[in-house]
């Protein structure tokens, strides 16, 4: 929130922030790398997640690029897509470059440097990513904040420069793009009067003359007038979102590699339980690590798939809002399903059956509709978010609000749900956390029907005019 706050500054502006965000993950990532204490790299963790707000920014600056509402569905898949891209190359390479020494012993072995710091190399690749994202915002990113445009940038210049210095010079007569950091320009045409007296459009030879059109906005809007019913209900619908779908992230991991319940050594136990269906039962479904990641392929796999081919389409014909409440039902479903998965027969349940296969199935099924409500739900949610600002003077200000509030429900999903998690699973109920979260799901849905979609421009102050 804090950072939204500067970006909405003049003194500060949204590159400025990212440029901020950018170096304090980079110098996170280095710390972090070359840490050999908890406390070190707990201290270069907190550095990276303190200085770095820049989702907010970054929707925040898509949405002032991004003018017109029917681009918007396609322009915000762009964050969660270059997301999944990064988190399929990512752990590759931590995979990859992670203690050399132990995993190319022939090659790295007798190495001192990666004896004793063996997960550096993996971290001084990001930073390098890092680095190459600062100097590409520094030479390339203009700023979009309305009361910066006129403050010289001298990175963007130098970057001009350097394109103009490596690319071939340009014949005459050819075509110049008009500067992109101008605003629209409105031509008038001067109208020439034609012999018999009437008036016809101007030639290329006749004078013409242009005018700027430009919204300025004098003032800023307070703090205390930010949170209108209808951002009050779009963050509450927000957090739950945020809420059960970083709860489902967390915990599909653990339930996915649970054992599965046997009979036999459950009678044996101190704690035996008697199952009864359908409501009475526990267990996971026992896959090991690979199979883990076969299963999580299987969402990225469907999640890319269904944003690059059907989400565009769909919510152009639909609208923001309407498909956002159609698809939040499918988290319900979804959330209400999960623990049955346990009662399929698999190839890790005791006697080993081979009927494996349902399980893949199983698994597919339900994560189609999670996937199919997350593709949906999310690249929705921000358009809401940015849509229900009450005035342009807060957009990044409300961004952060909102990227606060999904983080803070990030963070206490896992831990309250993880919990009861653990006290499902030992009193014989695996389905209680689900069902809780099924619950959760539908205090979305509903929180939805008071949500609107704004026009981002709701709250009107004195001075926001037209300048010509």
């Amino acid at each position: 929130m804090m950072w939204g706050h500067l970006a909405d500054s003049r003194r500060f502006g949204r590159k400025t922030v990212l440029l901020i965000g950018l170096t304090g993950t980079m110098i996170s990532c280095i710390g972090f790398g070359f840490s050999t204490t908890f406390w070190q790299a707990l201290f270069f963790r907190s550095l990276g997640g303190i200085t770095n707000g820049n989702v907010g920014v970054l929707r925040t600056m898509i949405s002032e690029i991004v003018k017109e509402k029917k681009y918007q569905s396609r322009a915000f898949l762009l964050l969660p897509m270059t997301f999944n891209i990064g988190v399929i190359i990512g752990p590759i390479l931590g995979g990859l470059l992670s203690d050399p020494a132990g995993s190319y012993p022939n090659l790295f072995g007798n190495v001192e440097f990666f004896r004793r710091f063996p997960y550096a190399a993996p971290n001084i690749i990001s930073a390098l990513f890092l680095f190459s994202a600062i100097v590409g915002v520094w030479l390339c990113l203009e700023e979009t904040l309305e009361s910066r445009l006129e403050v010289r940038d001298r990175g963007v210049e130098l970057g001009r420069r350097l394109r103009g210095f490596f690319s071939r010079p340009s014949s005459a007569g050819a075509y110049v793009p008009l500067p992109s950091r101008d605003t629209n320009t409105v031509v008038e045409l001067s109208p020439v009067e034609s012999t018999h007296g009437s008036f016809q459009s101007s030639t290329p030879n006749t004078p013409t003359k242009t005018k700027t059109v430009r919204r300025r906005y004098t003032q800023r809007l307070a703090f205390r007038r930010i949170f209108t019913r209808n951002v009050v209900f779009t963050f509450i619908a927000s957090f739950t979102l945020a809420f059960h779908i970083g709860t489902f992230n967390s915990l599909w991991f653990v339930f996915l590699s649970t054992p599965v319940y046997d009979p036999a050594k459950g009678a044996e136990s101190p704690n035996a339980f008697t199952r009864n269906l359908p409501f009475i039962f526990t267990g996971g479904l026992g896959l090991q690590p690979r199979e883990v990641g076969m299963a999580m392929a299987i969402l990225g796999v469907l999640g890319i798939t269904l944003q690059l081919l059907v989400y565009p389409r769909l919510s152009a014909r639909l609208g923001t809002v309407r498909s956002w409440r159609i698809f939040l039902v499918f988290f319900p479903f979804t959330y209400f399903l999960v623990p049955f998965l346990s009662l399929v027969p698999s190839s890790a349940a005791p006697p080993s059956p081979k009927e494996g296969i349902a399980v893949w199935f199983a698994i597919a099924g339900v994560l189609a509709f999670h996937v199919v409500g997350r593709t949906f739900a999310l690249p929705a949610q921000t358009i809401l978010i940015n849509n229900c600002t009450p005035h342009p003077s807060v957009l990044g200000t409300v961004h952060g609000i909102g990227q606060t509030v999904s983080s803070f429900a990030r963070t206490l999903g896992p831990v309250l749900c993880g919990f009861i998690y653990g006290l499902g699973l030992s009193h014989g109920v695996i389905g209680a956390v689900w069902w809780g979260l099924s619950t959760v799901a539908v205090g979305g849905v509903l929180a939805s029907l008071f949500v609107r979609e704004g026009d981002g421009h709701e709250v009107w102050l004195e001075g926001d005019d037209d300048d010509e």
